[in-house]
C-alpha cells in the first residue's frame, strides 16, 4: 500500500484572482481578506452540499435548516457576515451566477443564487473575497464575494460514493459524485463533473401538545386515526430535515486558438425535489369547521381526514446556465475578455395532503398551487492593460461594460387551489332569512331532518372557511405575471505596487438600471508590507443592491399560526394596490459604507490574519412585522386594515388574517472581526499536523428607529438571534496510508424573545471525526461522524417553537444530532 505523501503548509502558496484585476496575487500579498480552499480542504468536508461545505470553512458563513418555511425548505438562504446571501455576490469562474427562483418570504427576502446547484465534485477551488466589492463587481458584492472555481483536467478523473444516516435512524443520505477530464483535440480540454443525491426526512419532535389542542387528550378512536394525519413521520407535525434527492451535473471547457487566444464555455443542468410538512389542522381551528351543505345537512372536512391532516409541501427545482467567451491578448498589450451567459431558475410546486375548505366535500386533497421562474441574460466585456507612467511598477489599468436582462415570472396553478368556493361566505345556498328565521329553501331542509337554527349565531350555516389550498394558496390570475428590468455597468480599475512593500488599487463603478436611478460607487485599497513577515491591509468603499424583480413583483399567501389559530398571512408587493393600501411604498436600492483594517503575519510556518471589519447598510429590504387584518368591527386596528384591503378591491380580504410586504425599513450597521490561523505541528521529519483555526465575531444593531416597521420580538430577534461569536479548529494529519481529521466547530451564546420573555441559549461544540485508509494511491475509504458527541441547542422553553417542535428550529446550530458514513473514493 503506497503512503500518500504529506503536503505542509507552507509549501504551497496560495493565489487569488478575486478581489484585484491583472494577475492573481498571493493571499498574504491581497489587500483585502481572501480564503483561498484547494480540492485537499473542500474534500477534507464530509458533506456534498456545497452550502454546508461553505458553513464547515468559513465561520462568517452560516445557514439554517428550514422546516416548514414554505420555498426556503428547498432553497435555503445562507448568510455571509450577518448578511444574507442576495447581499454577496457569487461567481462561476468569475463570471456571475444567477439568482435562484425563489423569493424568502420574511426578513430580508432573500433572493440569491442556489449555491447547492453547484455540487462540490466540480471544484477545483473556492475563493471568499470578505470585503464589500460592488465598485469591482456590481450590485450585492455588499457583504463579500464567493467565487468557484470549476476543474479544468484534460485527462484522469474521480468516482465517489458516501452513504449514511443520523444516530436517531433516520436520515438515511446517499450521495454519488464523479469528475472526468478529457481532451478537446490537443489544445484543449472538457471537464464534466456530475453528482446523485438522496436522503431521507428526520424528525426531532414531539406529538402536538399545545394549550390549544393536545393529540393525547382526544379520545382513542381520534388518536388512531391520527396516526394518518402526516404523510411522514410518528407525530402528526415532523420537525427536521425534508425529503430531497438530486442530479446535478456542470462541464467547463476551453480551447487555445493560438495567439493567446483561448475559447472557453461552461455550464450546468441540476434537477431536484424535495418535500416537508406544514402545520397540523386539527377539528374546530378554522379550517377543520362543520358545514352545513345545500340540503341542510352537515359536512366536516374530518370525513377526508378523521385525525386532522399534516399538509405536505412538495417543490421541484430546474436550474441551468451556460457561459461562453473569448479572451487574449492583443499585441498592444490590451487583455481582453468577452462573454455571454444565461441563467434560468424554476420552482414548481405541489400541495397534498390538505383541503380548499371553501370548496367543502367538492375540495381536491392535492393541488398544484404555481410555479416561480427566473431567468438572466447577460453580456459583458472585460479589459486590462499594464501602463507604464515612470513608477517603480507598472500601473494595471482594468476596465469594462456589462449589459444585464432579468425577469421573474408568477405562473398560476390549477384553479382548485385558489378558488373562493361556496363556504367562503356565510349561508352559501340561502337557507336563512336576514331576520334569522328560515328561508323556504330552509324550512325544506328542516323539513327534510336537517338541524338547521338559522336563529343560532353559531350554527354551521353562518361558518366562513379559507380559500385557497390550505397551507400554501395558489397563485391566482391576478396575481401573477412577470416582472423585467434591464441594466448596463462600467467599471474602471487601478491599481500598481507604488513601492516594494505597498500595494494600491482604486475602483469606480457606475450602474443605471431600467425601474431605478443610477449609482456610483468606489473603492480604495492597499497592502503595506512592514517587514517580510508582517503586513497590513485596508479598504473603503461604497456599494448598493437593487432590488430584485422577484423582491419587487411576488405575492405569496401562506397560512400562520398565531396562538394556534391558522389564518392566512399574505405577502404583496410594496408597488401593488394592496401594500400601498396600507402605507407601502416602491422599494428603491440598498447603499452600503464599507471599511476594513487587518493584518497578515507569516512567522516561519505559522501563519495568521486578522481583519476588522464595519459594513453600514441604509435603507435596508426588508419585510415589515406583519399587520393584523380582521372583519370584527371591534378589533380596531385590524379591523381598520380590513378596510383598507376591501377599498382595494382584494378578492377574500375577509379571510385573510395579516399582510405584509417588503420596505427600505431602517439603517442597520454590522461590525466583527475574522480571524484564520494556520500552523504545521511536527513531530519528525515525516510526521506532521496541519493545524487550522478561524474565528468570526459579528454585530449587527440597528442605526434607526425600526419600530414603525418591527415588532419588540422581531427588533430583538434581528440583533440577538445568531450567536455573534463562531469558531472551527480542524487538525489533519497522516499516518503511512491512514489520514486523520478532527474538527471542532463552536458556537457562541445566542438569544431568543417571546411575549417580553427572554431565553439565553449556551454555547456549544459539536465535533467531527474521519478517518482515511488509502488502499492505494487512487483509491480511498473513509468512516467518519459529524457531532459525534451528539450536542444539540438548548431546548425550547418560551413556547416560540409549538406544535411538537423541541429546539430552536431556525438556529445555525445543527439539530439533528450525530451522523455516521462511510464513504469510498478511486481517482483516475
Amino acid at each position: 500500500m503506497a503512503p500518500v505523501p504529506m503536503v505542509v503548509a507552507d509549501e504551497i502558496e496560495e493565489v487569488a484572482v478575486t478581489g484585484v484585476r491583472g494577475k492573481p496575487r498571493s493571499v498574504s500579498d491581497s489587500p483585502v481578506p481572501v480564503d483561498v480552499f484547494g480540492s485537499e480542504a473542500l474534500e477534507s468536508v464530509s458533506h456534498t452540499d456545497t452550502n454546508d461545505v461553505l458553513m464547515t470553512l468559513v465561520p462568517s458563513y452560516s445557514l439554517a435548516r428550514q422546516p416548514i418555511s414554505d420555498g426556503g425548505t428547498f432553497i435555503r438562504p445562507a448568510q455571509l457576515r450577518g448578511m444574507p446571501t442576495d447581499k454577496t455576490l457569487v461567481l462561476v469562474n468569475s463570471k456571475r451566477r444567477h439568482r435562484a427562483a425563489l423569493v424568502e418570504i420574511g426578513g430580508s427576502g432573500t433572493q440569491g443564487p442556489d449555491i447547492a446547484t453547484i455540487p462540490s465534485s466540480a471544484l477545483k477551488s473556492v475563493e471568499v473575497l470578505r470585503d464589500g466589492a460592488a465598485a469591482q463587481y456590481g450590485s450585492d458584492a455588499i457583504a463579500g464575494v464567493i467565487n468557484f472555481i470549476l476543474k479544468d483536467n484534460d485527462e484522469g478523473g474521480s468516482f465517489g460514493v458516501r452513504t449514511g444516516e443520523y444516530s436517531e435512524g433516520d436520515g438515511f443520505q446517499t450521495t454519488a459524485t464523479g469528475n472526468v477530464g478529457m481532451p478537446l483535440g490537443s489544445r484543449g480540454f472538457l471537464s464534466i463533473s456530475g453528482e446523485v443525491s438522496s436522503a431521507d426526512f428526520t424528525s426531532r419532535s414531539e406529538q402536538y401538545c399545545e394549550s390549544w389542542f393536545c393529540i393525547d387528550d382526544q379520545d382513542a378512536a381520534y388518536i388512531e386515526a391520527a396516526k394518518k394525519a402526516s404523510l411522514e413521520g410518528d407525530v402528526v407535525q415532523p420537525w427536521g430535515q425534508p425529503n430531497s434527492e438530486a442530479a446535478r451535473l456542470f462541464f467547463n471547457a476551453g480551447y487555445d486558438l493560438g495567439e493567446g487566444r483561448e475559447l472557453y464555455t461552461f455550464g450546468n443542468y441540476s434537477e431536484s425535489s424535495a418535500d416537508g410538512g406544514f402545520y397540523y389542522r386539527y377539528p374546530g381551528n378554522g379550517t377543520i369547521e362543520d358545514l352545513r351543505l345545500e340540503d341542510g345537512s352537515i359536512y366536516s372536512p374530518l370525513e377526508k381526514f378523521p385525525g386532522g391532516f399534516t399538509p405536505r409541501f412538495f417543490g421541484d427545482v430546474t436550474d441551468y446556465a451556460l457561459v461562453s467567451g473569448l479572451k487574449g491578448e492583443m499585441i498592444s498589450g490590451l487583455a481582453y475578455d468577452l462573454s455571454a451567459r444565461y441563467g434560468y431558475s424554476e420552482v414548481s410546486y405541489t400541495l397534498k395532503n390538505t383541503i380548499n375548505p371553501s370548496m367543502g366535500p367538492d375540495s381536491p386533497t392535492s393541488f398544484k398551487p404555481g410555479t416561480l421562474a427566473n431567468e438572466e441574460v447577460q453580456i459583458q466585456a472585460d479589459f486590462s492593460k499594464e501602463l507604464m507612467l515612470g513608477l517603480s511598477s507598472p500601473v494595471v489599468a482594468a476596465f469594462g461594460f456589462s449589459y444585464m436582462d432579468e425577469s421573474y415570472e408568477l405562473t398560476g396553478g390549477d384553479e382548485a387551489s385558489y378558488e373562493a368556493g361556496p363556504y367562503a361566505t356565510p349561508d352559501p345556498w340561502g337557507l336563512c332569512n336576514a331576520d334569522g328565521t328560515a328561508s323556504s329553501a330552509g324550512l325544506a331542509a328542516i323539513a327534510d331532518g336537517s338541524s338547521l337554527d338559522c336563529a343560532d349565531p353559531d350554527d354551521a350555516v353562518y361558518q366562513v372557511v379559507g380559500v385557497g389550498s390550505n397551507g400554501f394558496p395558489g397563485y391566482s390570475p391576478e396575481y401573477s405575471g412577470s416582472y423585467s428590468r434591464d441594466s448596463y455597468a462600467i467599471y474602471g480599475d487601478l491599481s500598481t505596487d507604488l513601492t516594494d512593500q505597498l500595494f494600491v488599487q482604486a475602483a469606480m463603478r457606475f450602474e443605471d438600471y431600467s425601474d431605478f436611478d443610477s449609482e456610483l460607487v468606489g473603492k480604495l485599497a492597499m497592502q503595506y508590507d512592514i517587514t517580510d513577515s508582517i503586513g497590513l491591509r485596508s479598504s473603503i468603499g461604497t456599494g448598493f443592491r437593487a432590488p430584485t424583480p422577484g423582491q419587487q413583483g411576488t405575492t405569496n399567501v401562506s397560512t400562520r399560526l398565531p396562538n394556534g389559530f391558522p389564518v392566512a398571512t399574505g405577502l404583496f408587493p410594496a408597488s401593488s394596490s394592496v401594500a400601498q393600501a396600507l402605507g407601502a411604498e416602491a422599494l428603491k436600492p440598498e447603499t452600503s459604507t464599507n471599511f476594513t483594517f487587518g493584518f497578515t503575519a507569516d512567522f516561519d510556518k505559522f501563519n495568521l490574519t486578522v481583519d476588522f471589519y464595519r459594513i453600514d447598510v441604509d435603507d435596508r429590504t426588508y419585510a415589515i412585522s406583519t399587520l393584523d387584518v380582521s372583519a370584527d368591527t371591534d378589533s380596531g386596528a385590524a379591523y381598520e386594515n380590513y378596510l383598507a384591503l376591501v377599498d382595494a378591491g382584494v378578492v377574500g380580504a375577509e379571510s385573510i388574517g395579516g399582510v405584509f410586504y417588503f420596505t427600505n425599513a431602517f439603517d442597520t450597521r454590522t461590525q466583527g472581526v475574522d480571524l484564520v490561523a494556520t500552523y504545521p505541528l511536527e513531530w519528525s521529519a515525516d510526521n506532521t499536523t496541519n493545524i487550522t483555526a478561524s474565528l468570526n465575531y459579528n454585530k449587527s444593531e440597528f442605526t434607526s428607529d425600526p419600530s414603525e416597521y418591527l415588532n419588540e420580538e422581531d427588533q430583538h430577534d434581528f440583533e440577538n438571534f445568531d450567536p455573534k461569536l463562531r469558531g472551527a479548529v480542524t487538525a489533519m494529519h497522516d499516518i503511512g496510508p491512514v489520514s486523520l481529521m478532527a474538527r471542532a466547530n463552536w458556537y457562541g451564546t445566542s438569544e431568543n424573545y417571546e411575549d417580553g420573555e427572554v431565553q439565553k441559549y449556551g454555547s456549544v461544540v459539536q465535533v467531527d471525526l474521519e478517518g482515511k485508509y488509502h488502499f492505494t494511491e487512487a483509491t480511498s475509504a473513509s468512516i467518519g461522524g459529524r457531532n459525534i458527541f451528539d450536542e444539540y441547542p438548548d431546548e425550547d422553553l418560551l413556547g416560540d417553537y409549538c406544535c411538537g417542535a423541541i429546539y430552536p428550529t431556525g438556529s445555525i446550530v445543527d439539530w439533528q444530532g450525530s451522523f455516521y458514513y462511510l464513504s469510498l473514493q478511486h481517482n483516475f
